[in-house]
């Protein structure tokens, strides 16, 4: 007899492994942290300590968000429908530079809540007191891809950035090895680090194997405004710099040209699309379809609640595939299949996590979700991959499995106190009140 240490069955199995594999009346065993069994439950035996009736239902790969400021959450809403600059420099900065690691960590934490309750299971994080998030994410038991953000002004955190570097070198050293935890290093943009920074963070991820993550190439006035300082748009001038890599994870890549799209292709840099974030900031629309055609990993991220205003991967499968098709006015492109492959097996790739997650295979590690479909809006379902997109809602996940843990069950948190977490949330929203009625801007 098989035995495994959790079971997961009865449901409509989508492995998303290179076939696109669907298992109907499918089974997924987990032993410790790793998928141990995958197939078509036909009897066989098979004896686990823990079992999931799936009920029919959907499992498939954890969702994974490539791109977020999770303690953001703290600033729902605080300021929408202003023009960008007046929202940072009037609302943003001012609360921002009052922040401390509490703040991060509690908004960290109800980023985690949400995400676990939404389907996601990995995110990538940047942001300040990253070591807080990394704790929070670890308490929440997500996995993560933390990284301190890198600017040429002064952090409320690690201060001057001659010390930034050195606080993420000792991120890099701390979370060394955790299943769960692991650092990019993160200058924030080309427009806001010197070109000495971003050699220095350049040189850090690579002397540690570690993903270096930028925003890039989101607005139109950002191109115009490194072209006029530096004679090259955005990619070019990282060309020059010799940063271009695989390692490179580059967030947004709004506005492009072809020469830019082949250098991203050509060197191998990953692309996280963010739509929601760039409708709501009338950035503009990411050129998805160029990207895929010429072979470049993109991913799929909600950027932080205060530019979205949710982290529901769902709702951003939704948008992302509608969007392109309205702004090709081809209903063809970026099909679900794709879509849904940007949260999971692309999505992994894109953070270098693809040998340990985003597929139902035996020997990854067992991050998995089951979706409800005994619902009005799921039902009749023809298609899975089409009802993922176009259909499910982040409230139809019932059970999460990370690392082969189980987090939620029957839509019920296993490793946070939710009322604790929203309690402290809405404490922390009374202070950010009280820093903005102090603030000269506002």
């Amino acid at each position: 007899m098989l035995e495994a240490d959790l079971l997961i069955k009865n449901g409509t199995l989508l492995t998303m492994d290179g076939r696109a594999s669907i298992i109907e009346n499918g089974f997924v065993a987990v032993t410790g942290d790793i998928i141990s069994h995958v197939g078509a439950d036909h009897g066989s035996p098979m004896k686990a300590k823990k079992v999931i009736d799936a009920k029919g239902g959907i499992i498939l790969p954890g969702l994974i968000n490539g791109h977020t400021h999770a303690a953001m959450t703290l600033f729902r809403g605080l300021a929408d429908d202003l023009p960008l600059m007046e929202w940072l420099n009037n609302y943003i900065f001012p609360v921002e530079s009052r922040m401390d690691q509490d703040f991060v960590y509690t908004g960290t934490l109800l980023a985690c809540a949400e995400m676990i309750l939404s389907g996601t299971t990995t995110f990538c994080d940047m942001y300040l007191f990253e070591d807080e998030v990394a704790k929070a994410a670890k308490q929440a038991g997500m996995r993560c891809l933390a990284g301190e953000v890198l600017y040429d002004f002064p952090s409320p955190n690690y201060g001057p950035i001659e010390k930034g570097l050195e606080y993420t070198e000792s991120l890099i050293s701390k979370w060394r090895g955790d299943p769960l935890i692991s650092i990019a290093v993160e200058p924030h943009s080309v427009y806001t680090c010197s070109a000495d920074l971003l050699v220095k963070a350049n040189s850090l991820a690579l002397k540690h194997g570690a993903p270096l993550v930028i925003h890039i190439a989101e607005t139109a006035s950002e191109v115009q405004e490194v072209i006029r300082r530096f004679g090259k748009r955005p990619f070019a001038y990282l060309e020059s710099l010799n940063i271009l890599g695989p390692h490179l994870i580059a967030d947004h890549c709004v506005h492009l040209d072809d020469a830019e799209i082949a250098r991203i292709a050509g060197n191998g840099v990953k692309v996280i699309h963010n739509p929601e974030s760039n409708m709501k900031l009338a950035s503009g629309i990411s050129p998805v379809p160029k990207l895929l055609a010429q072979g470049i990993t993109v991913g799929l991220g909600t950027d932080g609640c205060a530019s979205n205003n949710n982290l529901d991967l769902f709702e951003e499968m939704d948008t992302a595939a509608k969007l392109q098709k309205v702004g090709n006015m081809d209903p063809t492109v970026l099909d679900a299949l794709t879509t849904l492959r940007m949260v999971t097996t692309s999505g992994a790739r894109a953070l270098g996590l693809e040998k340990l997650i985003g597929s139902l295979e035996v020997g990854k590690k067992a991050d998995i979700i089951v979706l409800d479909t005994n619902r009005p809006h799921l039902t009749p379902l023809y298609n899975p991959y089409s009802h993922l997109v176009y259909a499910a809602r982040g409230n139809d996940v019932t059970h999460s499995v990370i690392d082969g843990r189980l987090v939620l069950e029957e839509r019920n948190l296993l490793t946070l106190e939710l009322k604790d977490v929203l309690r402290r949330a809405n404490d922390k929203a009374e202070n950010v009140l009280n820093w903005l009625s102090k603030s000269d801007t506002y």
